[in-house]
Parts: C-alpha cells; sequence; structure tokens
C-alpha cells in the first residue's frame, strides 16, 4: 500500500502552489504596471500588465511543482510480490503505419524480458495500418516474432478493418471484445520498452491496492543520437523525476495519464473509459485526441485512484531526433488540449481534473501570451506620449519623468530566476543526495544543466512560434489530424531546416526592423527572442546533428538496461535479414480479436 501525504497534506500543496503563483504574478503586473504608467496609463500598458500576470504567475506554477518534488519521498510504495498465478494480464502495443522490424523486435526483447521475470502476461499487438502492403510486412514479421519465441498462444496480432477512435478507439475495441479476460492491461505505444521486472512490480502494487485504477510509470527516453534528442533525454532522466514528485504531491487520488506506459485495472476502464464523439467538426469536435488526460478524469470521477510512481524504474520510450519531429507531434497534443475546453464543465468530473483541463490549454495558450506581450509592449512603447517636461505653464524648471528602469530590470531579473530556479535547485539536490553520481559526478552533471540551459533558451523563442502558429490554427478551424509518427528521423540538412522554419526567420527579423525603426528602446530587450527567431533554420539543422555521448550523460548509458541491450541485438540481427513468409500463421494472427 502506498503511503502518502494524505488529503490534507495534497489540500496544502494545491494551496501553496496556486499562492505561490498567484503572488509572484501580481507582482510581476505591479511591477509593470509601475514602470508604465509614469507617462499616463493607456489602454496597452492595463493589456501588457494582464499579459505579465498571466505569464508570470504560469512560469511560477511549473517552478512551484519542481520545489514541491524536491524532498524525497518519507515512503516509497512497498515492493509487492505477486501471487502466483498471478492476475490476468495483457500488454496492449497499439499501431499505426510503424516500422515492422523495430516494433516486433522490441516486443520480442520484452516477451524475453516478461519470461525472466515470471510473469505470465499475454502481448497483443493491435495494429490500426490501413496501407494493405504495410500491413503484409507486419503480418510477416509476426510470423517471425512467433517463430523466434515460440508466442504461438500468447503473443496474438489483429488489424482493425475500420480505425475509428484513433488509438483510444483502438484499446476500447479490444477492452470490449477481449478485455473480460484480463484484470489488468500494461499500455504502451509502439516505441515503448519495458523490463519484465517492472511489469511485475507494476501488477504487485495494483494487486495492493484494489481501488486503484490506473498506475502511470515516469518513462526515460533512450536511444537519442541527436543534439536535441539528447538534451530532451537529459531532461527526462535529471529533471522529470522532481518534476513528477512535485506532481504527485498535489494531485492525490486524481494524477495523470499519459497514454503509454501504465498499466490499468481492465473493469474500471471499462466500466469509466468511454469516449465519446464531440459534436461538430474538428478541431473541436469529433473524436477525442488527447484522450488520456479524459480518461484519467473519467476514471477519477467514477471513484478509482489514478496514480505515477515515478520511483519505478525500468520504464523506456524514444524521444523525437530534432525540433521539426517535435514540432509536428506537439501539433496533435494542441489540438487536443484545446480541445477540452469542450469538456472543463462535463458533469462529475472532480475539481482537480477540471484544472487539468485547464493546465493543459494554458501550456499552449502560453505561448500565444508571450507573443502578445512582446507585440503590445512595441505597441505602447511607439503610441507612448511624448514627455512634457514643463507641465506648469509659469514653471521654470524641467521636470523629468521618473526613471524606472530598475522596475522592469527587475521583472526581467524575476522572470529568469523563475526559468533557473527549478534546474538548479534540482541540480543542488542532485549533487547533496548522490543522483548526480548516474550521471557522471557533479562537474559532468552541471556541465550537462548548463548546455540543457543554453539549447533550452536559443530554441525557446523558435518552439514559441511553433507552438503560437499551432494554437492559432486550432482557434481558426484548422484541423491537423494525427499524423503518422516519422520514428528515427534525425538528422536535418540546412535546406530542410530552411523549408520547416524560414517564416520564424522572417517574422523574427521583421521584428527587429519593426523595433529598430518604432521602437529603438526596446531593441535591447527583443534581441534574445528574435535573433535566435532569425537563426532558426540553423539552430535546428545544428541542434540535429549527432552529439557525442559524453554530452547529456544520463545512467542507462554506462550499462544499457537489459531490455534496451536485447532490444538493439534482436533489432540489429533483423534489420539485416527479410522476413519469412506468412505460411499458415492466419488462425493464430487474429486470435486476440
Amino acid at each position: 500500500m502506498a503511503v502518502s501525504l494524505g488529503t490534507d497534506g495534497f489540500r496544502l500543496a494545491r494551496i501553496a502552489a496556486l499562492t505561490f503563483s498567484a503572488a509572484l504574478g501580481l507582482a510581476a503586473a505591479g511591477l509593470m504596471f509601475e514602470a508604465s504608467i509614469q507617462d499616463g496609463v493607456q489602454l496597452w500598458d492595463v493589456l501588457r500588465t494582464l499579459l505579465i500576470l498571466v505569464t508570470t504567475a504560469w512560469l511560477a506554477w511549473g517552478t512551484m511543482q519542481a520545489l514541491l518534488g524536491l524532498p524525497p519521498r518519507r515512503t516509497l510504495p512497498e515492493r509487492g510480490e505477486i501471487g502466483l498465478p498471478h492476475a490476468p494480464t495483457v500488454v496492449l502495443v497499439p499501431i499505426c503505419n510503424e516500422d515492422p522490424v523495430a516494433t516486433f523486435a522490441r516486443i520480442a526483447a520484452m516477451d524475453a524480458s516478461l519470461d525472466a521475470a515470471g510473469v505470465n502476461a499475454d502481448i497483443a499487438i493491435l495494429s490500426d495500418t490501413r496501407d494493405d502492403t504495410a500491413a503484409t510486412r507486419e503480418r510477416d514479421w509476426f510470423a517471425r516474432l512467433l517463430a523466434e519465441r515460440h508466442g504461438d498462444g500468447r503473443i496474438f496480432y489483429r488489424r482493425r478493418e475500420v480505425n475509428t477512435g484513433r488509438k483510444a478507439g483502438n484499446i476500447e475495441d479490444f477492452i470490449r471484445k477481449s478485455g473480460g479476460g484480463y484484470e489488468f492491461a500494461v499500455i504502451l505505444d509502439a516505441d515503448s520498452l519495458m523490463e519484465g521486472a517492472t511489469i511485475r512490480e507494476m501488477i504487485a502494487r495494483m494487486e495492493a491496492e484494489p481501488e486503484l485504477g490506473l498506475l502511470q510509470t515516469l518513462p526515460k527516453i533512450v536511444g537519442a543520437q541527436s543534439l536535441f534528442g539528447r538534451a530532451m533525454q537529459f531532461s527526462a532522466s535529471f529533471f522529470s523525476p522532481v518534476f513528477a514528485r512535485g506532481l504527485a504531491r498535489m494531485q492525490g487520488r486524481t494524477g495523470p495519464f499519459w497514454g503509454h506506459n501504465a498499466i490499468v485495472r481492465v473493469r474500471a476502464f471499462a466500466e469509466s473509459c468511454g469516449l465519446p464523439s464531440l459534436s461538430g467538426r474538428p478541431p473541436f469536435g469529433g473524436h477525442i485526441l488527447s484522450h488520456d488526460y479524459v480518461e484519467a478524469a473519467l476514471l477519477a470521477r467514477a471513484g478509482w485512484k489514478v496514480r505515477v510512481d515515478e520511483d519505478i524504474e525500468g520504464s523506456f520510450e524514444e524521444g523525437p531526433e530534432n525540433v521539426v519531429a517535435f514540432a509536428r507531434r506537439d501539433r496533435r497534443w494542441c489540438q487536443g488540449n484545446l480541445q477540452h475546453s469542450r469538456l472543463i464543465f462535463a458533469p462529475g468530473l472532480k475539481g482537480w481534473s477540471r484544472f487539468v483541463f485547464v493546465q493543459g490549454i494554458l501550456a499552449y495558450v502560453s505561448s500565444l501570451i508571450w507573443g502578445a506581450f512582446l507585440i503590445v509592449s512595441i505597441v505602447a512603447a511607439v503610441t507612448a506620449p511624448a514627455p512634457d517636461y514643463f507641465p506648469d505653464i509659469y514653471q521654470l524648471f524641467p521636470v523629468f519623468p521618473d526613471d524606472r528602469t530598475k522596475q522592469i530590470v527587475g521583472l526581467a531579473i524575476g522572470i529568469v530566476g523563475l526559468l533557473l530556479l527549478p534546474k538548479v535547485a534540482i541540480l543542488t539536490e542532485s549533487a547533496l543526495n548522490g543522483r548526480a553520481a548516474g550521471f557522471g559526478g557533479r562537474l559532468s552533471a552541471l556541465r550537462s544543466v548548463l548546455c540543457e540551459l543554453l539549447l533550452s533558451s536559443l530554441l525557446a523563442p523558435v518552439m514559441l512560434m511553433y507552438q503560437s502558429r499551432a494554437v492559432l490554427q486550432v482557434l481558426t478551424g484548422r484541423d491537423g489530424g494525427w499524423p503518422a509518427n516519422q520514428r528515427g528521423e534525425g538528422r536535418l540538412s540546412l535546406s530542410d531546416a530552411w523549408r520547416a522554419s524560414a517564416w520564424i526567420s522572417v517574422v523574427g527579423a521583421a521584428s527587429l526592423a519593426a523595433s529598430t525603426y518604432l521602437a529603438p528602446e526596446l531593441l535591447i530587450w527583443l534581441m534574445p527572442v528574435s535573433l535566435p527567431m532569425v537563426l532558426a533554420p540553423m539552430l535546428i539543422a545544428w541542434s540535429s546533428q549527432p552529439a557525442g555521448q559524453g554530452v547529456f550523460r544520463v545512467p542507462q548509458e554506462d550499462q544499457a538496461p537489459a531490455v534496451v541491450a536485447a532490444y538493439r541485438d534482436i533489432h540489429g540481427t533483423w534489420a539485416g535479414h527479410a522476413a519469412p513468409e506468412d505460411t499458415g500463421t492466419g488462425g493464430r494472427l487474429d486470435a486476440a480479436a
């Protein structure tokens, strides 16, 4: 049984985070307003005060989540032991237009790891691939998987005829048709990897806590090669556990679901998580894209506990290798999160679930708000009245306007501090408790954090532009759909990056030109934002290049986890050979349907 903070502890954590965020937001707004009204109150002054209030409060919220996660858990969830035979469990691997060699090699590695851990779980590969040629390759490689793993009878493949509801509909279809045979289902993505011992531990925790409907792990990124990919891999290993622990301290029973690398209680999922098709046309209508957040909310509404346990090791995934691939995936998440605006007031939801929907929306709208703040600041500077040095007709000496430079500099330092504080605090925590040793030691961890700060600072304006465009596309009714994953997409040439980001360079150059001509006093403040935008193609191409293994070192590189090493060995062997012909395996292929 997991030992938690208790109801009052969760409430105190939430109150502390909300109070901290509101206080800093109001303080920033006060400084901005005081600095703006020296020449009289104008509409633009009020607008940028409101915008800085929202953006600063949002930054403070993220900072508080990290600060709440710094102290270690007083008591970790019990390391339970599953009884044998353990509860019937199935591992679900939804796929759609994936590379079958890599996908089935991962499944082979996980199946071997399950055997080694003494876990007798079925594996169901749920294909939504529409292309018949690609589907034939899947069936051929499935035959290879069965032949090498002797998995006939417990490894299944089925391809849906109609892919209604995308991934969520794929899983729902399996739950409706075959879920009655299982108590637990481990939900993965096509690029997920899990140790058998990890799945064993997840089953044990679910068995030990009958009211637990969903248990989410914190997956680590593996296999990153590019500078961008390795930076994400480092962040997922170094920063994310602390943020996840802070989230766990606020969430109570209404934790997160990220759509993969989690285990669900099948009965709870079947009873609670049927997703409606929203009225109207996409992007706000139709099938729910970001289904995972909604499923977590529906489980909580039905009284089930949803929890993330960041201490569970052995859960892995792959990540995008360049900014363009990340932005393409982020576009779908943006549409899905904004679509949640239709669900905020759905009946019966827990208050925290509604708040999570608001957070998800703000995660994308905040980029647009930052952009609006910069534009409004330029307009405010341009439209500000000229100073009146002799306000009194009989005045002998001039009266100079108050200099508010200190307030503006203080505000800028405060905002930068909010961005730096979480990472500096986590670095300090890792140095004090010895966790930095897994990242090459304190100096190596410090170097990685500094490099990550530099890279993320350079790319932040570029990502702001991609996210702002995504939000505007959704708000203007443009449906991004569910684009196929481009796994393995890595190095980009300068021409590739230019085609993907030329518009960002144009916007950056235009903003610099406009500031130089209209508000030169703001030029120095806009340079950290506009220059990376101008250089976007070069930054994107540069960050997609392969990076040395010494950059952004993570623990799993010193000794590759067993399931990762097994996958690489199997994939290396399979990639050089053709799949055997699919002969007579049709009955086994559709057994899970």
